[in-house]
Order: structure tokens, then sequence, then C-alpha cells
């Protein structure tokens, strides 16, 4: 038995780096090299849109930085269901606020570097949502966060985080507790950020090992 969706209404928003070498997976660059770190990314987005597609909780954008027009962006609206924008100027928080504001409603927003997120997880989510959650975060062992979902957008929860460090779970709590907002949150997971990330990736998501060789 199939387990119902729920109602298409919550919107997915991924942020997504362009696989330009020297640009994308700067952080892993040193281990495996500028060519395998963007081809890793272009995979790693590629497994983030099939995710929010399979969840099938609502309309999906793909917000790609710092060339919208990449030709991996392009492809996949070709083929896939899904709308391309261009995150606009400013830091992660201002761009993930642009993100949630477009939605104009319930929404979740992710990255791509995070392939333990599965559609459960997408599901869960905007189930917490539905249920009167005006947050729900799931967090990442190294301190962040791979998912924030949002009734509707709050300013407060992006401005002036410390982002790319392990203080933006902290930090992005106070904010919450701040603002009296009702907060669901998930078991942490694993991204990929360093090279025991990568080690990790390569052990338990075997599908995706082509991409650390390049």
């Amino acid at each position: 038995m199939v387990t119902p969706s729920p109602s298409l209404k919550t919107a997915v928003a991924i942020l997504a780096t362009a696989p330009i070498p020297g640009v994308a997976k700067t952080q892993l660059i040193p281990s495996i090299g500028e060519q395998a770190a963007a081809f890793l990314q272009e995979r790693l987005t590629d497994r983030a849109v099939t995710t929010a597609l399979s969840a099938e909780v609502g309309r999906i954008t793909l917000w790609g930085a710092p060339d919208s027009s990449h030709d991996t962006f392009l492809s996949m609206v070709a083929r896939k269901p899904i709308t391309l924008r261009p995150q606009p100027p400013g830091d992660l928080g201002a761009r993930m606020l642009a993100a949630a504001s477009a939605a104009q409603g319930p929404v979740l927003v992710i990255g791509t570097s995070c392939p333990a997120l599965t559609p459960r997880h997408l599901r869960g989510a905007a189930k917490a949502l539905q249920d009167g959650a005006e947050v729900v975060l799931i967090p990442t062992e190294n301190g962040g966060y791979a998912l924030i979902g949002l009734q509707r957008a709050e300013p407060s929860l992006f401005a002036q985080i410390p982002w790319g460090t392990p203080r933006v779970r902290a930090e992005t709590h106070a904010r919450i507790i701040a603002a009296r907002l009702v907060l669901n949150e998930f078991p942490p997971l694993w991204d990929v950020e360093t090279k025991d990330d990568l080690a990790r990736m390569l052990r338990e998501v075997p599908e995706l090992a082509l991409t650390a060789n390049g």
C-alpha cells in the first residue's frame, strides 16, 4: 500500500551551484581536483532534484548560481518538470530568504550537499508544516542544516547568520525562540563537505561513487 503524499501545496526551493571547475565544491578541490569536484556538484544537484520530484509535495524551483544559464541547469529544466531561477545577489541568507519569499506560502528550502536527504524526509517536513509547525529543521551533523521548512518567509532566520560555521543551527534556534515560532526538528543527517564526508558518501551512497572518481 502506498502512503499518500501530502497535499501538493508545499513548494520546494533548491539552491544549487553550477558545476563550474574551480567554483563548485571548492573545499573538496585539494582532495579530488577541480574537475571531479565540479562533476560531483552536478551529480549532487541531479540527486536533489530527483529527490524533490519523488517526494511529490509541490512545485519545484531550482535556484542556480553563479550562472543560472549553465548547460546543466538548462538540461534539467528541459527534462524535468521544474522551474529555473537565478539566485539573487547577497549572502546565503539573502538568497535563501528570496527563495522562501518567492514561494508565497509553505516552502521547503534545501541545498544539494546532503545525499542522505530522501523523499521521505521531504514528505515528513511538508506534513509537519501541514500539522501546525511554523518552522521545520533537518539539521546536519556539522552544525548546519540540510532543510528548513517555513509556513511563510521569516527574515529574522536568515539575517546575519554565521553561514559555513558550526554555529548555524544554534543561532537559527535562538532566532526561532526569539520569534516565538513553533519548531519541529528532525534527527540530523550528514552532508558532503570534507574528504571524510566524501568517503562516507562512497560507502553509504554507492550509486554516487563515479562522481568521486571524476
